[in-house]
Formats: C-alpha cells, sequence, structure tokens
C-alpha cells in the first residue's frame, strides 16, 4: 500500500491510526520477530525517555538467549537500504562522548518512534524530539524514525536532520522529490544512520531496529501500516485515497 499524505487530514484523525498503527507493530514485534529475552511495549516510560515503542530486554535467566543471539548480522546480511550516514571524520575528531549502557533490569535496547504533526508545530517541539533521540543514541539505545510528514519551517530538513546535525555538523540534503523519511540509528559512540527516503506513493520498505551493534531485527512497516489503515473509519479513507489520485 502506498504511503499518504497525512497532511491532507487533522491532528485527530492523524493520531487515530499512529496510535492504531504502533499497535501493530507492537504485535508483530512479539509475533516472533523479536528473538527469544527481548520484548516490545508501547508507550512505555523508560526513565526519562517516551517512545511509541520500547524494545525491552527481559532480566537474564536460563530460558533467554545471550545478547548477540538472535536476529540477523549486520556482516551476513546489511540491512536493504538505499543509505547509511556515518558522522563526518571532523565530527569524529570532535566528539569523545562515552556511551553509557543499561546493564541490569528490563533494559532499553532501542525505540521506535512516528512523528506525528504535533512534534513538528513549533520550534520547541522538534527541539524536544530531537533531544529525547540525541539523548537515547548517547545512552547506548538504537533508534528507528519514521518521519511520513514533509519538512516544514521548524525542520526544514526533515526530522532525521534536525537529530543528525547533533552528532555530525555536515551538511545533510533531504532529496526535494523523496522527502518522506525512514531512518534508523545504531547507538554507537560514533553513531550510524541507515535511511530510506519516500515520496507520497511509495511503498514502506522494511527499516532494521537493532538489538546490539552488530545484530538487527527487520521492522514490517508495510504490512502493519496496511492493518491500521483498513481499521480507519471509511470517511478519511476516501479523503486520503482522493488526494492520492491527485499525486498520481
Amino acid at each position: 500500500m502506498p504511503v499518504h499524505d497525512w497532511t491532507r487530514v487533522d491532528a485527530g484523525t492523524s493520531h487515530d491510526f499512529h496510535v492504531s498503527w504502533v499497535t501493530h507493530l507492537k504485535e508483530a514485534l512479539n509475533g516472533g520477530i523479536l528473538p527469544s529475552g527481548y520484548y516490545a511495549m508501547a508507550e512505555h516510560h523508560g526513565g526519562r525517555i517516551i517512545a511509541d515503542i520500547l524494545t525491552l530486554r527481559s532480566p537474564p535467566s536460563a530460558a533467554t538467549s545471550p545478547i548477540g543471539e538472535g536476529g540477523l548480522a549486520v556482516a551476513e546480511a546489511p540491512p536493504r537500504v538505499r543509505h547509511k550516514l556515518t558522522v563526518s571524520s571532523a565530527a569524529r575528531e570532535m566528539r569523545r562522548t562515552v556511551t553509557i549502557r543499561h546493564v541490569s533490569g528490563d533494559r532499553v535496547i532501542a525505540l521506535l518512534e512516528i512523528v506525528s504533526p504535533a512534534n513538528k508545530d513549533r520550534p520547541l517541539s522538534v527541539d524536544q524530539f530531537a533531544n529525547k533521540a540525541e539523548m537515547a543514541i548517547r545512552q547506548g539505545i538504537h533508534v528507528v524514525l519514521v518521519d511520513l510528514l514533509p519538512p516544514g519551517p521548524h525542520d526544514p530538513r526533515g526530522m532525521h536532520g534536525a537529530i543528525w546535525e547533533r552528532f555530525d555538523e555536515a551538511s545533510y540534503l533531504l532529496p526535494c522529490d523523496e522527502p518522506l523519511t525512514l531512518a534508523s540509528y545504531v547507538a554507537d559512540r560514533m553513531p550510524e544512520a541507515y535511511l530510506e527516503h519516500l515520496a507520497v506513493g511509495s511503498t514502506l520498505v522494511e527499516m532494521p531496529l537493532f538489538l546490539d551493534l552488530d545484530r538487527y531485527v527487520n521492522l514490517p512497516l508495510e504490512s502493519t501500516y496496511m492493518t491500521a489503515y483498513r481499521g480507519m473509519p471509511e470517511r478519511w479513507r476516501v479523503v486520503l485515497e482522493a488526494r492520492q489520485a491527485s499525486h498520481g
């Protein structure tokens, strides 16, 4: 199913779809995508971090897999995305941050964030969102960003651009013909970003959700988007599909 133009509906309709999509993503992750010992929760508070989905690792026990097992190995099956960013050499020389990692309890491994209109409605909203993502990455928590809204006056390079500038001063150019962004951040001392850019009408691709520096699982964005969309009221599907046709 092609991505719809979510600027054509009100914030309440967008929020309703957002909540449903998060639920189906969580169900898919807990339904067999995550390896043994990991689980996903929606709208859970992890310390100072609030995310749409947090992937948590259960307390150590004989029934759980050791860290590093399960998922796909980057070396054996690199994520199937078109772009990969690493911080510039200048930023590598400037940064001396040591990542803080959680080592006990039901610790947070990764976050998934779907950008909403409220995240872009004013400069403070963009800053708060970018700050949250930056804080998570610097704490050793991997982040997946789903931004299906075009850049606006407060995020002219998209939400990914607002996040990436916290790590690298090198210019990031958002493709004019593909203004929507999917990004998966690997939380290393010098983070990396796996990127896909989309336009309204594009098909969503699977994005890697990292469990550690070398292993990940694929997020079924397309299938869960379709399931959530089918549950929307027909009144709003008609609006979105009529606008979709105008882009064709």
